[in-house]
C-alpha cells in the first residue's frame, strides 16, 4: 500500500466512528488554540508594555531620590533620604555635553476648579522641557513658557478632560482656574493622548515646577527626567548626572538613577518568560489530548481485530499495519491541529473586537510550535496502537481473538 492507499483507508476507518474522531478532533484543537491564544495574550502584554515605555520619550534616564541600597526595596519605596533632591540640582545637569534636556518634576493631587465646577485631578510642575521629553502635544495654545524656572507663573496647561469638564464647548484660553487656593491662568490644552502607564494624560494639569512647589509647600523633586543626546550617549549622561549630584550632595551618592532601556528589558524579559510558561502550560493539554487519541485508537484496535486479520492474512506486512494505524493517528492529530488554528484565529479576532487597544498578537513560533507538539502527540501516542495492531496473530484476529 502507499501513502495515498494508507490516508483512504484511514480516513474512511475515521469516518465509520464519527463521533469518537469528533471527541478525539476537538480535544486536540482545543489544545491548539490554548497554546495560540494564551501566547498571544503574552505577546500582547509584551508589546504593550514596550509601547507604554516607548510613550515616555526616548533615551530617557530618570533620576530618584535616595538609594535602592538603603534598604533594598525598590526605587518608589526606599529607605531615608539623605538630602532633597532640588531643582538647582535638576538645572545643574544641563553642564554635561551629553544631557540634552532636563524636566524637573513635582506631583501631587489638588482640586481643579473654574466657576461651580471643580475636579480632582493630578497637578504636575516641570518646566517647557517636559512636553518634549515626553512627547505631550499641545491641542491649543502654548506650552509652559520658558524663562527662569525658580520663578513659577501663575499659568497652568489642562489636559483634554479636565478642560471638557470644566469648560464643556466653550473656549478655555486665557480663563482662570483655581488650583487649591491659588489662581492660575489658562495658556494651553494638551492634546488628547490617552493614558500613559496608567496615568490618564487628559486629567491632569501642568503647572511651573517653582509654582507647584509652593503649591504644595515642598522644596524636594519627586523625579527629574534626564535626555540623553543619543543612544550612545546614555552610559555617558548618566555617568555624568551621578557624578554632579555627587559633587553637590558633599560626596554622597544620594540618587537612584534609572534607564528606561534597562526597565524596558527587564519588563521585555520577564514578559517573554511569561509568553513562554503559559505556552508551555497550554501545551500540556496536547499531551492530554495525544493520550485520548492512544486509548481510543486502543479501542479501535480491539475492535477491528477482524478487519487487521484479513489485511494479514492477504498479505499485509506488519509495517504496513504499523504505517496504516499511524497514519490514522496523525491524520486526526493533523487535522484537529488545523481546526485549533481556525478556533484561535476566530478567538484572537474576537479579543481585537472587544480590546481594540490592546495589541494582541500571536508570537510566529506559537502556531508552529503548537502544531509541532499536536503531530508529535500524535505520533507518539499512536505508536502503542500501531503496534499492538501489527504484532496480532493474522489467524486469532480473524477469529476475533
Amino acid at each position: 500500500m502507499n501513502l495515498g492507499d494508507n490516508l483512504r483507508m484511514a480516513a474512511g476507518a475515521l469516518r465509520g466512528a464519527r463521533l469518537r474522531t469528533g471527541l478525539m478532533l476537538l480535544a486536540m484543537s482545543i489544545g491548539v488554540a490554548s497554546v495560540v491564544l494564551l501566547t498571544a495574550l503574552g505577546e500582547g502584554a509584551r508589546r504593550y508594555v514596550v509601547n507604554e515605555f516607548a510613550s515616555l520619550g526616548t533615551h530617557l534616564l530618570i533620576m530618584l531620590p535616595g538609594r535602592n541600597e538603603t534598604t533594598g526595596g525598590a526605587p518608589p519605596l526606599l529607605g531615608a533620604t539623605p538630602r532633597d533632591l532640588t531643582l538647582d540640582d535638576a538645572l545643574a545637569m544641563l553642564r554635561s555635553q551629553a544631557i540634552l534636556r532636563v524636566a524637573p518634576l513635582t506631583i501631587g493631587n489638588a482640586p481643579v476648579s473654574h466657576g461651580g465646577l471643580s475636579r480632582e485631578v493630578s497637578v504636575l510642575g516641570s518646566t517647557p522641557e517636559l512636553f518634549p521629553i515626553r512627547h505631550l502635544d499641545i491641542a491649543q495654545g502654548d506650552p509652559l513658557p520658558a524663562g527662569d524656572p525658580t520663578r513659577g507663573a501663575a499659568v497652568a496647561v489642562l489636559g483634554s478632560t479636565l478642560k471638557q469638564e470644566l469648560f464643556g464647548h466653550r473656549h478655555a484660553l486665557g480663563e482662570w482656574v483655581r488650583i487649591n487656593d491659588r489662581r492660575f491662568r489658562v495658556i494651553g490644552i494638551l492634546a488628547d493622548s490617552g493614558e500613559s502607564l496608567g496615568q490618564d494624560l487628559g486629567d491632569m494639569v501642568i503647572i511651573p515646577v517653582a509654582s507647584a512647589q509652593a503649591l504644595f509647600n515642598t522644596p524636594g523633586l519627586f523625579r527629574v527626567l534626564i535626555q540623553a543626546r543619543s543612544l550612545a550617549s546614555i552610559p555617558a549622561a548618566q555617568r555624568a548626572a551621578r557624578e554632579i549630584i555627587r559633587a553637590r550632595h558633599d560626596g554622597e551618592d544620594d540618587v537612584t538613577i534609572i534607564t528606561q532601556d534597562a526597565l524596558l528589558s527587564t519588563f521585555d524579559k520577564i514578559l517573554r518568560a511569561l509568553t513562554f510558561t503559559v505556552g508551555g502550560i497550554a501545551a500540556i493539554s496536547l499531551v492530554v489530548a495525544g493520550i485520548l487519541i492512544m486509548n481510543v485508537m486502543l479501542v479501535s484496535v480491539s475492535q477491528r481485530t477482524a478487519e487487521i486479520g484479513l489485511m494479514k492474512a492477504v498479505g499485509a506486512a506488519n509495517r504496513q499495519i504499523l504505517r496504516l494505524f499511524l497514519v490514522e493517528s496523525l491524520l486526526l492529530a493533523g487535522a484537529g491541529a488545523g481546526t485549533g488554528l481556525l478556533l484561535a484565529a476566530a478567538g484572537t479576532a474576537a479579543l481585537r473586537a472587544a480590546f481594540p487597544d490592546f495589541p494582541l498578537a500571536a508570537p510566529t513560533w506559537a502556531p508552529l510550535a503548537a502544531v509541532t507538539v499536536a503531530l508529535l502527540a500524535g505520533l507518539v501516542f499512536g505508536l502503542a496502537p500501531a503496534r499492538r495492531a501489527a504484532r496480532m496473530d493474522p489467524v486469532r484476529a480473524l477469529t476475533g481473538r
